[in-house]
């Protein structure tokens, strides 16, 4: 296994559309509270996959420039979103104008970015009082009870060479690095617990999005879903990062 590929979404970008799960109500009602969220503010969506986020503003009435490195998942957002302003390329080798944004989101998307390009970038194009918001779902919650189907993946990767590098799950290592750019003072760091009941089908074209996992192991897990008998519920975990710009006095 030669570890995770940025680009591996790229490769299943329809497949990835339809098989991630959203974001939990709670979190969203935490992005809602900064009061950013409203019709006529700009919001800058990095690593904006096939949408998920930018369609949430939209819907709230921002204006939205989603950055998308992939063209699959670029061309997604395009046709399904046409209001948004979609930018192909990798965030950090994107140019910003000064003070042009209200909102800074990276969903699930912040680990594949070099931070210390990236947010010298963002803090320059946040307006006064803006701010940036990371958060992330992650499958599995380490304090939740080990379900059957837990065991079964836990197995799949133990069985692996190496580990996975970094620590893009945890949430306080994520707002430890915006931190440590002295650019941006974290305000919160807000952690949320839910469920969820997947299907064997569902499980394989979940997994099958997942850029660490083979094609032989999301076999392997199917097949243990199925096992269990072709319905399972497992735990998620999220965490949200709000992040405000430090400036000079």
């Amino acid at each position: 296994m030669s570890g995770p590929n940025p680009m591996h979404f790229e490769s299943v970008a329809v497949e990835y559309a339809a098989a991630r799960p959203p974001y939990p109500a709670s979190l969203w009602r935490d992005v809602m509270s900064t009061g950013l969220v409203a019709p006529g503010r700009r919001t800058l969506d990095l690593g904006a996959g096939s949408g998920q986020v930018t369609k949430v503003l939209l819907e709230h009435g921002m204006d939205v420039v989603a950055v998308e490195p992939g063209a699959n998942l670029a061309a997604i957002i395009r046709q399904e979103l046409p209001r948004a302003a979609v930018i192909q390329a990798r965030a950090e080798d994107i140019e910003l104008e000064s003070e042009s944004f209200d909102l800074v989101t990276a969903a699930t998307a912040v680990h594949w970015m070099d931070l210390r390009i990236v947010l010298p970038t963002v803090h320059n194009s946040l307006r006064h009082g803006g701010r940036l918001l990371v958060w992330r779902n992650v499958f599995g919650d380490a304090s939740a009870q080990v379900t059957p189907f837990r065991r079964e993946m836990q197995r799949i990767i133990e069985g692996r060479k190496a580990p996975r590098a970094g620590k893009p799950d945890d949430a306080q290592a994520n707002a430890d690095a915006i931190a440590q750019t002295g650019l941006f003072t974290v305000e919160r760091v807000i952690r949320y617990r839910w469920v969820v009941e997947l299907t064997t089908d569902q499980v394989s074209a979940l997994f099958g999005t997942f850029s660490d996992w083979t094609a032989a192991e999301v076999e392997e897990v199917a097949s243990a879903a199925d096992r269990l008998g072709g319905s399972v519920w497992e735990h998620y975990t999220s965490w949200l990062i709000s992040a405000a710009p430090r400036r000079s006095q």
